[in-house]
C-alpha cells in the first residue's frame, strides 16, 4: 500500500468533487456482476450462452437486464446478425479498456486482501 506522508490533504471542494465521482463510478459498475461481465467480454467477443456458462451461477434474466445496463453506459456492444436463427454477439467497446487501470488495481487490492483475511485465520 501506498504511504500518504508528506502528501498534502485535499481541500473540501476537492473531496467533495471526488466523492461525487467515486459516487458516479459505483453507481455504474456496482453490482455482483458487472466488472466480471466486462472482463469476459475484453477477453474476446461471445454470445449469450457463452457469456452464462462461463459466468456461472448467473440467471439469464440477470445476464440480460446486466447486459442491458452495460450497453447503456457503453461499456458493450450488441451486434446483430441477420442470419437463420438471429446471431446475436456482445463485445466491449473502446471505452472498457478506460478501466485497465482501475481493474489492475482491484485486483491487486483484492489479492492483498484476500492476503490479509488468511494472516488472520478467518
Amino acid at each position: 500500500m501506498e504511504i500518504t506522508e508528506n502528501k498534502t490533504l485535499p481541500t473540501k471542494t476537492e473531496c467533495d468533487g471526488s466523492l461525487k465521482n467515486v459516487i458516479d463510478a459505483m453507481y455504474v459498475l456496482s453490482g455482483r456482476w458487472k466488472l466480471p461481465l466486462i472482463l469476459c467480454l475484453v477477453q474476446s467477443p461471445k454470445r449469450f450462452n457463452e457469456i452464462q456458462k462461463e459466468m456461472g451461477s448467473i440467471s439469464p434474466k440477470v445476464l440480460s437486464n446486466e447486459l442491458k445496463d452495460l450497453e447503456l453506459n457503453f461499456f458493450i456492444e450488441r451486434k446483430v446478425f441477420p442470419t437463420t436463427p438471429v446471431s446475436i454477439i456482445y463485445e466491449a467497446t473502446e471505452y472498457t479498456h478506460t478501466l485497465k487501470n482501475v481493474l489492475a488495481e482491484l485486483s491487486i487490492w483484492g489479492e492483498t486482501h484476500r492476503n490479509k483475511i488468511k494472516q488472520t485465520g478467518f
